[in-house]
């Protein structure tokens, strides 16, 4: 609903550039209106714009509006002791079953929301909607993401298991094992055995996962408080809040070398992770890190790659400047990377 000022305002701007020679249809599609809503404010090209009539309109009552005894009785129906603890739809048909009737159930519910008597009745607890764990990482081996996988052999039925930690800062896949089981005493050695491998002390690295038998096991969450390592879970139910795992997990089971007949023995299964791991890590080229590969992330190397992508395109467009119209593509990687990311609008602290 726009007021009388901004109609004003609007309608000027239209007349002045269709007194210069623009369209009219144009020149209301550019400030967002129609040419049917620039009727409908003003009678002919010279009258002033009226004021929206909606607020002050004069609408007569429903025919079918209850009375105002009706609504009174509909709340002190609902507020008697033998209703006091259940909702409209079991007021509603007891009601019918005695031979009385006020109102429909959704009017119930609408008097009882009018007048702020719409609240929770019982001594159950209200469910309340469970926030998201939110990570900010701006450098490596300070969030990693980890889950199991299955991998399917040649035997129908059976599976080996891959477990893989991911780094949320580089996309790097700093740890990885094929087990012919899932548990947490593989993962508590496997999270030790990264640990280790990436240099990290007590307190440094943040591990979130789902909550998987194995990453909810007393032996996993034994050993992260041995190592110092904080433990972050997605919420129950939930499939989406640990998305950068899930998006590898689909990126390794999609390349044209995954054998879809299964691996014949978990040796088969484990030299194949490891050339695809290989191949990720130091030669795949992430979109969400700017085209570098994560080990460059991870090694502090994309800065110097992109660095010299941007000069690359400034001497192609010093030399051939009629073939860009626009500025060089900009080569950059983010400096921040979320799990679960907060609404819009909100900054990175």
């Amino acid at each position: 609903m726009t007021t009388l000022l901004q109609r004003q305002e609007l309608v000027t701007q239209i007349r002045e550039a269709h007194t210069q020679g623009a369209r009219l249809e144009l020149a209301c599609a550019e400030v967002g209106i129609s040419i049917r809503t620039l009727e409908r404010w003003v009678d002919g090209p010279d009258a002033e714009p009226r004021a929206d009539g909606r607020p002050t309109a004069i609408r007569p009552e429903p025919i079918n509006k209850l009375s105002h005894a009706e609504r009174e009785q509909v709340l002190q129906t609902c507020m008697t002791p033998r209703f006091a603890d259940i909702p409209p739809t079991q007021i509603v048909p007891i009601l019918a079953d005695e031979g009385t009737y006020i109102a429909s159930e959704s009017s119930f519910y609408r008097i009882l929301k009018a007048n702020q008597c719409q609240h929770h009745r019982g001594r159950a607890q209200l469910r309340r909607p469970r926030e998201p764990k939110r990570h900010l990482a701006r450098r490596p081996r300070s969030a990693w993401c980890w889950d199991v996988t299955y991998l399917p052999s040649t035997v129908r039925g059976a599976f080996f298991y891959l477990f893989a930690v991911i780094d949320l800062y580089s996309r790097k896949l700093v740890g990885w094992e094929v087990h012919e089981s899932e548990g947490g005493d593989q993962a508590a050695e496997l999270i030790e055995r990264t640990k280790w491998r990436e240099g990290v002390r007590n307190g440094m690295v943040i591990l979130h996962s789902d909550n998987g038998a194995a990453q909810r096991s007393f032996t996993l969450q034994a050993k992260l408080r041995e190592l110092g390592i904080e433990p972050s879970y997605s919420r129950p139910g939930v499939s989406n809040d640990n998305p950068h795992i899930e998006s590898w997990f689909r990126t390794a089971k999609y390349v044209p070398s995954y054998p879809h007949r299964g691996f014949t023995d978990i040796e088969h299964a484990r030299q194949w992770v490891l050339r695809l791991v290989t191949w990720y890590n130091t030669e795949h080229r992430h979109r969400e890190i700017g085209y570098v590969t994560p080990e460059q992330r991870h090694t502090g190397q994309s800065h110097m790659v992109l660095q010299a992508r941007r000069a690359l395109y400034e001497r192609a467009k010093a030399a051939h400047p009629e073939r860009w119209r626009r500025k060089i593509r900009s080569w950059s990687e983010p400096d921040h990377v979320w799990l679960s990311p907060p609404q819009k609008g909100a900054k990175a602290a």
